[in-house]
């Protein structure tokens, strides 16, 4: 599982039919220190994620575990809108 934050919206009106009515999210990821790393993800919306939210979200193998994306063409999912964030004591995250 990775963290990230919702960057924007993607948009495609002609993909797979296997991802018809999937909502797609673009995902910064972020460091243990609430950093943006420069990397981005696309992803698949599981939890109704918004714009500007900390996310939790699985790639790989893992991201086809999920009900609404099982045996399904997608590479990165996004399975958690996080509240709070702890590491070492320090609150690096409260929503």
């Amino acid at each position: 599982m990775h963290l990230g934050r919702v960057a924007g919206t993607l948009v495609a009106s002609r993909k797979e039919e296997l991802l018809e009515g999937m909502k797609f999210l673009v995902v910064r990821q972020l460091n243990a220190d609430n950093e943006e790393t420069g990397g981005y993800v696309v992803a698949v919306d599981a939890v109704g994620a918004g714009v500007d939210e900390v996310v939790m979200y699985a790639s790989g193998s893992s991201a086809r575990q999920t009900e609404l994306t099982r045996d399904k063409p997608c590479d990165a999912v996004i399975m958690a809108i996080v509240d709070t964030w702890e590491v070492n004591g320090e609150t690096r995250y409260q929503k």
